[in-house]
């Protein structure tokens, strides 16, 4: 895929039934919006039945439950058409490595592949803001002002928060080093620089290294 701009990606969040797709746990919900120049443009969000009953602790920690899932399309048939919705576009979500999994799972069972890159803003957030209290969405949300966008813990609701976080930090980068534009490859490479280098590391992007 050719260099693309960082401020222009898919921001997506799953809702799962558990940790571990490869011990059996499922996506129950996804959301994702569409970020182009720094705009959200376009939303997706749909509940999934993972075919058995979801534990009690997950109804809390969601809200989602039994009763609202009945009915509700298999997950396969919702990442047939998500694939759909990510084609062609770069992936963000916070702490990526959780829902980079169940998506790569998710779309295995569906026959279906995603080839973009993807980056994780909460790896981003710790070199951006490390006078945070810690790098839970919530928490940077509360610390930044970012206005909610709903409840916490739904998967919409998550990804319009993150993307709003993304674009907060692309935008501090900019004006802080002087950058004109950043790539999604460079967010990338600053999410795995130890946080002590991180300001050497986007200094050496303001001179151009």
């Amino acid at each position: 895929m050719q260099r693309t701009l960082a401020d222009s990606v898919v921001v997506l969040d799953f809702e799962t039934t558990g940790l571990s797709p490869q011990y059996g746990d499922r996506a129950i919900e996804i959301g994702a919006v569409l970020v182009e120049h720094g705009v959200i443009v376009a939303r997706f969000q749909k509940l999934m039945n993972p075919g058995f009953r979801i534990s009690r602790f997950i109804e809390g920690y969601t809200g989602i439950t039994n009763e609202m899932l009945k009915g509700q399309p298999c997950c396969a048939e919702v990442m047939a058409e998500f694939s759909k919705f990510i084609a062609g576009h770069n992936i963000v979500a916070h702490n990526a490595a959780f829902d980079k999994r169940f998506l790569d799972f998710e779309l295995k069972r569906a026959k279906r592949a995603y080839t973009g890159d993807c980056c994780c803003s909460l790896l981003v957030s710790r070199r951006i803001y490390q006078d945070s209290p810690n790098h839970k969405l919530q928490t940077l949300v509360s610390h930044l002002g970012i206005p909610e966008a709903g409840t916490f813990h739904r998967a919409l609701a998550d990804a319009e928060m993150t993307a709003h976080l993304w674009t907060m930090m692309i935008d501090r980068i900019c004006l802080q080093y002087g950058i004109p534009m950043i790539f999604l490859d460079q967010l990338i490479e600053l999410s795995k620089v130890d946080k002590l280098y991180a300001h050497r590391y986007l200094t050496s992007l303001a001179d151009g290294r």
